[in-house]
């Protein structure tokens, strides 16, 4: 028993680790392209804090979504490590399902923030955020900063329900009804 909480504690570790990397990386890489207004990095390389500030509180809000849709992923290994019997998946069909599981939450993250930010772009025209952004602004900046992870907030915990609700459940064994 202390193996298997060992082993996976060690993988939850692993997975966070390459996790927080790969997200980073990857988050960073959407957002700074799915602007159409600005090019962002180019902001950033000038020291607009405004673009910096929104662009970390996405970061934020994807890394927080993207931990809710990790639990899942944590308890399939654990079912397949504490149960091997039962499983009827080898390590390869896992590791396919819980890419499966992250690649999800990820979109979720993706849409999730960018559907955000355009509506509230929609809701307050007279801001004009963009423009606002580009300028510096950093009040602009603190505000859709805030959008972005009250939106991550409502909806991590919409992600780890339904990526709990796709994890396979092993079979409890068949009861026989006398008749």
């Amino acid at each position: 028993m202390f193996n298997t909480r060992l082993i996976v504690s060690i993988f939850e570790f692993a997975l966070a680790v390459v996790m927080s990397g790969f997200i980073i990386s990857l988050t960073y890489r959407v957002f700074i392209k799915a602007n159409p207004d600005f090019d962002m990095e180019e902001e950033i390389k000038k020291g607009n804090v405004a673009v910096g500030t929104l662009v970390g509180a996405i970061l934020f809000a994807a890394s927080m979504i993207l931990q809710k849709g990790m639990g899942s992923v944590v308890s399939m290994f654990r079912m397949h490590i504490s149960a091997p019997g039962e499983s009827t998946m080898g390590l390869g069909k896992l590791a396919l399902l819980c890419a499966a599981h992250l690649g999800l939450s990820m979109l979720l993250a993706v849409v999730t923030i960018s559907v955000t930010l355009r509506l509230f772009g929609k809701l307050v025209r007279s801001l004009h955020a963009g423009q606002e952004l580009q300028k510096g602004n950093l009040a602009v900046g603190i505000v859709l900063s805030s959008v972005v992870l009250v939106a991550a907030l409502y909806v991590g915990e919409g992600v780890s329900a339904i990526s709990k609700a796709l994890v396979p459940q092993p079979s409890i064994g068949q009861i026989e009804i006398m008749k």
